[in-house]
């Protein structure tokens, strides 16, 4: 079975490199959108208020994920020692849910007679271990002046932008090269990112024909 991990900061462009190896018929793995789920748990929510105080917890008993951000993104010690706290609460919870997602993708793979293809769009791939469950890892480089533009465009300022930056390079270890590791540069235009994409799937995906893994 082939599960590719998308390697790459915030803004650097692994949502568009995502939704092409989508077109092509791979299976997206969202980890942002498990994380949202799994801190709608109750046993979370009891988790990060125990750590992180009720009031980052909602009226309506739901974590308050702007004032949470706040805790645990920022430039001093406490900042980091909050986010890793925050990561050991939710890190093994969204790990389940993924390994659950691969599991579920190849049995429906296996009853459809075609070869499963599964995509992680995790953003801290490699710092959470993660990169362990992939076949092969894609490399999401920007340039820098670029990946800002993008998140300044969503309304982030240059201290939210740096603190997130901050939190990605802690634990960060490049990715070995070699035949399983692409890389893509999404700094221009998104055609030009698709191209490469498309590139990726023709030699990663295609050769490996009809069967089911």
């Amino acid at each position: 079975m082939i599960v590719i991990g998308l390697v790459g900061r915030i803004g650097a462009g692994k949502s568009t490199v995502a939704r092409r190896f989508a077109e092509h018929g791979a299976a997206v793995v969202d980890a942002d959108l498990l994380a949202h789920e799994a801190l709608d748990e109750p046993g979370v929510v009891a988790a990060i208020a125990e750590r992180f105080g009720t009031g980052v917890v909602e009226a309506a008993g739901r974590i308050d994920r702007s004032r949470l951000a706040r805790e645990v993104f920022g430039p001093a010690p406490r900042h980091a020692a909050a986010l890793e706290a925050l990561e050991a609460i939710v890190h093994p919870r969204v790990r389940l849910r993924v390994v659950a997602a691969i599991a579920g993708i190849r049995g429906r793979a296996a009853s459809s007679g075609r070869p499963p293809a599964v995509v992680l769009d995790v953003p801290l791939l490699v710092q959470a271990g993660w990169d362990g469950l992939c076949t092969h890892l894609v490399v999401v480089d920007c340039e820098p002046a670029v990946r800002r533009a993008r998140l300044a465009a969503r309304g982030w300022s240059d201290e939210q932008i740096a603190a997130r930056d901050r939190a990605w390079e802690r634990g960060f270890r490049a990715p070995a090269a070699g035949p399983t590791t692409w890389s893509v540069d999404a700094s221009g235009d998104p055609s030009y990112t698709c191209l490469q994409v498309d590139r990726i799937w023709r030699n990663v995906v295609e050769p490996r024909g009809s069967p089911p893994a």
